[in-house]
């Protein structure tokens, strides 16, 4: 089932990881083969609604500043789709949603999940932009344009992270998760599997330590669009949950 789902892209460190979180997208990947993937980017900003359209190999974008050569060197060739973006395009426009095309390549946002879950990079990516500025109820009126998309055999990620605070960031992996951040992660899981669209939307104000675990939405934010793009009545299912650095949660969910 190719539902939507909301996926942690990990750090530029994930792309040479192996780890029980890389090898839960490789089973991810190996599991779910979809003939295209739309991907809402937390590190792909705009305004406006961006869609990324091309038929070539996309170009690589290195968002990270002080790593080893190595980093940047990477190559994740994987195609776009004008068509699918096409399709993406059409859906928003037709829902009022406004949507522009502009050109960008893969970011870190994208291809370290992609090189663990689709190595052979044989899928078209059509990245899609974030404003992490919009307002929780029109973050996932953007996912509701694109429902049912699943049935044409498109995958929707919402990429991104249920916390996301780097002052917080633990070097070591296996840091003993701090409390505000499993307090947080909770109360998120909790209310996306009973589908409380009401608290989801106030999470700034009711969640434990929202401004802790969410300093800036754009990493959170592909949660609330990849819950949109879900079929309602499906079942939310958990696909993993650890935190790891200390605060960073891996949770996933599928919608």
């Amino acid at each position: 089932m190719l539902s939507p789902v909301f996926l942690p892209h990990g750090s530029p460190f994930t792309i040479f990881e192996q780890s029980e979180f890389t090898r839960f997208l490789n089973r991810f990947g190996q599991e779910n083969r979809p003939k295209a993937i739309v991907i809402f980017s937390a590190h792909f900003e705009n305004e406006i609604t961006t869609i990324a359209a091309t038929d070539d190999v996309h170009e690589m974008v290195y968002d990270y500043y002080g790593f080893p050569s190595a980093f940047y060197q990477v190559q994740y060739p994987a195609r776009g789709s004008t068509i699918v973006a096409s399709i993406v395009e059409e859906r928003l426009r037709k829902h009022n949603i406004p949507v522009q095309r502009e050109y960008r390549g893969l970011d870190h946002g994208v291809f370290p999940m992609m090189m663990h879950a689709y190595p052979e990079a044989d899928i078209p990516v059509v990245p899609v932009s974030v404003n992490p500025f919009l307002p929780a109820r029109q973050q996932i009126a953007i996912g509701e344009a694109l429902q049912g998309l699943e049935k044409d055999g498109i995958l929707v990620i919402g990429s991104g992270f249920i916390t996301h605070n780097l002052r917080a960031f633990d070097r070591d992996k296996d840091a003993p998760p701090r409390e505000w951040a499993v307090q947080f992660k909770d109360w998120i899981r909790e209310k996306v599997l009973a589908r409380d669209i009401e608290a989801l939307c106030q999470y700034e104000t009711l969640a434990p330590h929202a401004a802790m675990a969410v300093p800036r939405a754009e990493h959170f934010v592909p949660l609330l669009i990849a819950l949109g793009a879900g079929t309602p009545g499906h079942e939310i299912r958990v696909l993993y949950d650890t935190i790891e650095h200390g605060s960073g949660s891996t949770l996933c969910f599928q919608f």
